[in-house]
């Protein structure tokens, strides 16, 4: 007996490695002091000794039940882009600039050229916003998953000047509220998307004219990472003094968790048009409206809240991030929480 034959090849990891190393390369900072297959990630903090108090940030999170599709579509690219978004949107809304990120890879059966294609799509949402892949693990666990699963999670670090921090306790009656468009589902509510839709595969290849394209490519969608939109906002002058990543829980759990005590969020519903694939999972699964605000993010990835003279200017810089603004609505004096009407 060893090790492969209880389930575990070494030799799988060591492939594994040596092919995502070229996806890992595109990631690389100039901060970065190690190599990919060190016990650790060292990270050079000298370009920030500037900034008048260097404030670290971080985020983790995974990707959730959303990898089903991609087990039952057998597409792998994509869901390391929603794990890197996930968790360096969280940053951005703290009004962070994310420096690296580190992947766990837990798989029944470690196939290299599927690690591979996994973390092809992990470095490339690094790239999207600008953090170094500077690490991870890829752990072979059969027995504990089937053959043909995994599960994908991450944690980013990032850095703002204490002074830059955004947390929501300056924001006052009468600031306006910016939606920014997300592309889809994202990563969130697909326990109930899963529920709705028929987890098949001729389901998911099925084409839909409102759609433009098949169920399964729609629900895939890598989530948006806003890091370019946050910063050019910054660059911009805008002073953003909320911000919400709407994930798990929709508008009614994540717009409250930026907004100081005194102070009430109203979105118009009629402010923006609800994608198709939201249009869908209301109709398909006879879902009540408050039920998908409570859940989905409705076609708004990111909420931004501004003062009224800084509107125009967040659009404009929005735009020139390559992203869609909807002023979706503003900020009343009240109990803290929001209204979606």
């Amino acid at each position: 007996m060893d090790y492969k034959k209880a389930g575990v090849d070494i030799e799988a990891g060591y492939k594994s490695v040596e092919l995502m190393k070229e996806h890992i390369k595109k990631t690389m900072r100039p901060e970065v002091l190690t190599n990919i297959g060190g016990f650790s990630g060292a990270f050079s903090m000298d370009a920030f000794k500037n900034m008048e108090h260097p404030t670290l940030v971080s985020g983790t999170d995974g990707v959730g039940t959303k990898l089903k599709l991609a087990f039952l579509m057998d597409r792998h690219d994509t869901v390391g882009i929603d794990c890197v978004a996930m968790c360096v949107n969280d940053i951005a809304c703290a009004g962070g600039e994310p420096l690296f990120f580190l992947d766990y890879i837990a798989c029944g059966k470690n196939i290299p050229e599927k690690i591979a294609l996994i973390v092809k799509g992990v470095a490339e949402g690094c790239a999207q916003s600008g953090a170094a892949l500077i690490g991870g693990e890829t752990a072979e666990m059969p027995g504990f998953y089937p053959e043909d699963e995994y599960d994908l999670a991450g944690f980013a670090v990032g850095v703002v000047d204490q002074k830059d921090l955004i947390t929501g306790a300056d924001i006052r009656p009468g600031d306006a509220l910016i939606g920014i468009a997300s592309s889809g589902v994202h990563s969130n509510g697909f326990s109930l998307v899963r529920k709705v839709f028929s987890m098949d595969k001729e389901t998911l290849d099925t084409y839909h004219e409102e759609l433009g394209r098949t169920l399964g490519e729609a629900l895939l969608e890598p989530t948006k990472i806003y890091v370019k939109t946050m910063r050019m906002l910054k660059e911009a002058g805008v002073r953003v003094k909320g911000c919400s990543h709407i994930t798990g829980g929709g508008f009614y759990e994540n717009v409250p968790r930026m907004l100081p005590e005194g102070v009430r969020a109203v979105i118009k519903k009629d402010s923006y048009e609800v994608p198709a694939i939201f249009r869908m999972l209301a109709e398909k699964g006879e879902i009540e409206e408050k039920i998908m605000y409570n859940t989905f993010n409705m076609g708004i990835g990111l909420v931004i809240a501004v003062d009224e003279q800084d509107v125009e200017k967040a659009f404009q810089a929005v735009r020139a991030a390559g992203e869609t603004p909807y002023r979706i609505g503003a900020v009343w004096a009240g109990e803290k929480g929001v209204d979606v009407c």
